[in-house]
């Protein structure tokens, strides 16, 4: 795609972390020629301290995955050109859901959140998204993860310091809502539609998406006679986005990008 640039990059943000989590990204891609936003979710424009001091947010808490979803097209349909849409976690879930509307040039699913129908009983998602779901709780109330969550569900396997960093600069409140529709029909993609060019990438130490969800993800998409590629890398939890490895990552997805018909 090097005869498209200078292009757009919008960066979607996941659950539980603060859209800030894109900055060294959007520096780097604007380094190589890319125009780039990192747009936050609905009610979440505030520093992330400001956030969790906010919780419970009941404003955050009533967040739902399909008024995000709409969130982000209508901010895409504003821009003078189809964007490259890049999301991780639940963002990679809506730049699926976002190709299927074709309000993409083309799309990167980091360790993404699948579509409706794609599942596994594997323990550590199953632990790790168990909190999230919040079944037995108050709805109106929005889930800020402990640290202790944090450990397992993001930054497993990283120093406790750093660990410690991350929770204070990223985490954030969030609503259980957008966590169970991402099982529903809100989530739902027609994986046999054409679609725009789509990479989806896994990390092999993930605990919250097992590398073996987004194969799953990856291989839904068979018969749609499109672009459809997948890429696994070794020793990347769920916070890939700030792992030292994360340059690593994004010159995968620059080349792939510049490889595009």
């Amino acid at each position: 795609m090097s005869n498209m640039l200078p292009q757009t990059v919008v960066f979607i943000t996941g659950a539980f972390v603060h859209h800030s989590c894109w900055d060294p990204w959007r520096t780097y891609f604007e380094s190589k020629g890319f125009h780039t936003i990192a747009p936050p979710w609905p009610h979440k424009t505030a520093s992330a301290e400001t956030l969790r001091i906010s919780h419970p947010n009941k404003d955050i808490a009533a967040n739902r995955l399909p008024a995000i979803t709409d969130h982000y097209d209508q901010i895409v349909s504003q821009l003078p050109e189809k964007p490259i849409l890049i999301g991780h976690s639940i963002g990679g879930l809506i730049v699926q859901l976002l190709l299927q509307r074709g309000s993409g040039s083309a799309g990167i699913a980091i360790h993404s959140v699948p579509p409706q129908g794609v599942f596994t009983f594997q323990f550590s998602f199953l632990k790790a998204g168990w909190g999230p779901l919040g079944f037995f709780t108050s709805t109106r109330r929005s889930f800020l993860m402990s640290f202790t969550q944090w450990k397992y569900a993001f930054t497993n396997g990283m120093d406790c310091d750093v660990q410690k960093e991350a929770y204070y600069q990223f985490a954030i409140p969030e609503s259980k809502l957008i966590v169970r529709d991402t099982i529903t029909k809100a989530a739902k993609v027609n994986f046999e539609n054409p679609h725009a060019p789509l990479l989806l990438t896994s990390g092999s130490e993930d605990h919250t998406i097992p590398a073996s969800l987004n194969y799953a993800n990856y291989r839904k998409y068979k018969r749609s006679n499109s672009i459809t590629d997948y890429a696994s890398f070794r020793g990347r939890n769920h916070f890939v986005l700030g792992q030292s490895t994360w340059k690593e990552d994004a010159d995968y997805i620059l080349d792939w990008l510049s490889k595009l018909p």
